[in-house]
């Protein structure tokens, strides 16, 4: 009792050893892959490479036993397999076997089918569990533990069964069989739980830049819309400065700063020309700059006293010209973060969409009435509010989703800037569309159901841009929108004598033709557009029964 007691204690002050390894690797970037479950090469590459090095340093780490090694190899092996899927798991195994059956012993054949057999254990759980849509269980710690447990029996068995003579594999089973599986399996609990608390911290990091990012947008919506000038730059500048706590943040147009807020203020005055030749760079090349203050020194050009020490510099676009900056700064010896640098870039593009819509406003003079209903609906306000709405709801409880409903956020308002381009693919604006309706969908939660149902072959047709996201805008709106039961969005396409039919259909059928000088403009322009492009072969049509449904249909003909 007294020699079992003393192997376990070895080998778990081994396995402390390998558990310090991974934890300080845990805080590097090479761990960065496993935090999440992909199907990527590169992310089944990295995890091949990581375990199968685990592997062989827990050989390594093992206790010579009877011409046999007692050790922690197993964890490898199944980690390998649980993240990476039974070929990863097979492979990780089969390397570590490998390298075991080069130590010879007279268990280096069982020993290496055991090892393959552990990674393939492994990664049958990773299938079985994703076919189950339970992929969170691959991090819970007791399922680990669970696991490793039975693939150390495994081996075990495997010893009895390869090893020769028997006798001498009964006898070190035996010795090595309850340490091994009680060190195998507490590691590879303590392992994964390592893990886990670097996967909560990566999401709470993550959580913390989505809800400041959402505060920044909150805050600033409708603020450019009355134009790109120092007051309401001055506004944007001190909302950026308080959410990201950045040490300055500087707004400039292209040729002097409208508003500086933030550590130099002295000194940095609003309305004053653009001293520095970086900014200048910047708004000439479109190109984002970021001086460190270590490989690319930051000198503020206007005081040799400034205690700025950084710089980051992105531009502010409408379209494809650039009208101005945003920059942070940060003090001296202090870094940049990453999540800083990320939003920064985040922040541009909002404020360079806001900025267009402001500068749409400030031409409505200049634009007939119907160009200003077409610019108004690629840019929604209330839609954009109703977002921003939706996603502070979930981002408490449902971080991950929340992040999702951002890029999808992002996606929109990145098809939106498109206004130079009079065509897009159809694939482009399904893209476009799909990123609108999952807002929505998140917005009614179960009262909203989306079928989208387009022949592959048809992804590739081209048509005016901004066609379906009105319809689809105006059957929720106008349409499910006004059902007390769950409202149904169906998007298909349908072959027709004289080409494809595309159809946007709900299932309230409470549309109703507009009055002339009122709504419907936005229909109105998506018929003229439609039929400027493809003839009026192509123009709008609508088909409605009071309490079933409502139809919006047009016609790419066959020669397109």
């Amino acid at each position: 009792m007294g020699q079992l007691m003393d192997l376990i204690l070895s080998l778990l002050q081994q396995m402390c050893v390998y558990l310090v390894l991974a934890y300080m690797l845990s805080k590097t970037p090479i761990f960065l892959p496993l935090l999440s479950i992909s199907n990527r090469l590169s992310h089944k590459v990295s995890v091949y490479v990581l375990f199968s090095l685990f592997c062989i340093m827990g050989t390594y780490f093992g206790l010579q036993i009877n011409d046999a090694i007692a050790n922690t190899r197993a964890i490898g092996a199944v980690m390998g397999g649980l993240f990476g899927g039974p070929v990863v798991g097979f492979f990780v195994g089969l390397t570590g076997g490998l390298h075991r059956y080069t130590l010879g012993g007279f268990t280096d054949v069982a020993c290496a089918i055991s090892t393959t057999a552990e990674g393939l254990i492994g990664g049958l759980l990773h299938t079985y569990l994703l076919r189950k849509g339970k992929g969170i269980l691959l991090f819970s710690p007791s399922i680990v533990f669970a696991v490793t447990l039975v693939a150390e029996i495994v081996q075990m068995a495997i010893i009895l069964i390869v090893a020769k003579p028997f006798d001498q594999a009964y006898s070190l089973v035996s010795a090595i069989a309850a340490p091994m599986i009680i060190a195998n399996s507490v590691g590879a609990a303590l392992f994964m739980s390592i893990l886990q608390d670097r996967k909560t911290i990566f999401e709470e990091y993550s959580a913390t830049f989505s809800k400041r990012a959402l505060n920044i947008a909150e805050r600033s919506v409708g603020i450019l819309a009355s134009g790109f000038n120092s007051q309401n730059a001055e506004k944007i500048a001190r909302i950026v400065y308080e959410e990201t706590s950045v040490g300055a943040v500087s707004i400039t147009d292209d040729e002097k700063i409208l508003a500086f807020v933030g550590i130099g203020d002295d000194h940095h005055k609003p309305e004053t020309p653009i001293s520095s030749q970086s900014t200048l760079e910047a708004i000439e090349k479109n190109n984002i700059i970021y001086l460190d203050g270590k490989d690319k020194p930051y000198q503020c050009s206007i005081s040799k006293d400034c205690k700025l020490g950084s710089a980051l510099i992105i531009p502010l676009r409408t379209g494809d010209k650039v009208i101005g900056t945003i920059k942070l700064y940060e003090p001296k010896r202090k870094l940049f973060s990453t999540i800083n640098m990320s939003m920064a870039q985040g922040i541009a593009q909002l404020l360079s969409s806001q900025i267009l819509y402001g500068d749409y406003q400030q031409k409505q003079t200049l634009l007939s009435q119907a160009e200003i209903k077409l610019l108004h609906a690629q840019v929604n306000p209330h839609f954009l509010f109703n977002a921003l709405n939706t996603i502070s709801a979930v981002i408490r409880r449902e971080p991950s989703k929340a992040r999702e409903l951002i890029q999808h956020l992002s996606q929109f308002f990145r098809s939106n800037l498109k206004q130079n381009v009079e065509t897009v693919t159809l694939r482009e604006e399904l893209a476009h569309v799909s990123a609108y309706l999952t807002i929505e969908k998140a917005r009614f939660a179960d009262r909203l159901e989306v079928d989208i149902d387009i022949d592959s072959e048809l992804l590739d047709k081209k048509l005016p841009t901004f066609t379906l996201q009105p319809l689809v805008e105006n059957a929720i709106k106008h349409g499910t929108s006004n059902l007390l039961e769950s409202g149904e969005i169906r998007i298909f396409s349908q072959e027709v004598s004289n080409g494809i039919k595309i159809v946007v259909e709900d299932n309230a059928g409470c549309y109703q033709k507009p009055e002339q000088g009122h709504s419907g403009l936005g229909m109105e322009i998506v018929d003229k557009r439609l039929s400027n492009m493809f003839g009026r072969i192509a123009s709008l049509e609508i088909d409605s029964m009071p309490n079933k449904y409502t139809r919006m249909s047009f016609v790419i003909p066959n020669h397109e």
